[in-house]
């Protein structure tokens, strides 16, 4: 099931200096990435942060995704 990013990731300069993060939370989306890049799995990033959801660790993959798709020119 896709999961559309702009659902879930929010960016708000007073919530950590406009850091793209989880809506609803402080939770960066560079966190989830970084947890993710390590090789956890997301039920055992939901174990560290309860309040987070599949959806929500899917989309920060979404969104990372979409970043990549963005093409420099050179």
């Amino acid at each position: 099931m896709p999961v559309e990013w702009k659902h879930h990731v929010v960016s708000d300069p007073a919530i950590l200096r406009g850091k793209p993060h989880l809506k609803g939370t402080r939770i960066p989306v560079s966190l989830v990435l970084g947890y993710l890049a390590a090789g956890c799995s997301a039920e055992q990033i939901m174990a560290e942060f309860p309040d987070l959801t599949p959806e929500q660790i899917a989309a920060c993959l979404d969104y990372a995704r979409d970043l990549a798709e963005f093409a420099v020119e050179a």
